[in-house]
């Protein structure tokens, strides 16, 4: 039997998917902090508006 045969295909699978998830989490919220703190003309440059975000 070779190596490849006997090996789990995916053993950490659920790590790596808990670690994206973190990571998303953590990009979307700090997008969030970033425009939550951004006055509303620094909002219309952007092309949003306090509504948006």
């Amino acid at each position: 039997m070779e190596f490849n045969e006997n090996r789990a295909r995916r053993p950490f699978a659920l790590f790596i998917w808990t670690g994206r998830a973190v990571k998303k989490w953590y990009r979307i919220n700090r997008t969030r902090r970033i425009l939550s703190r951004m006055s509303d003309e620094q909002l219309k440059d952007v092309g949003l508006s306090r509504f948006d975000v």
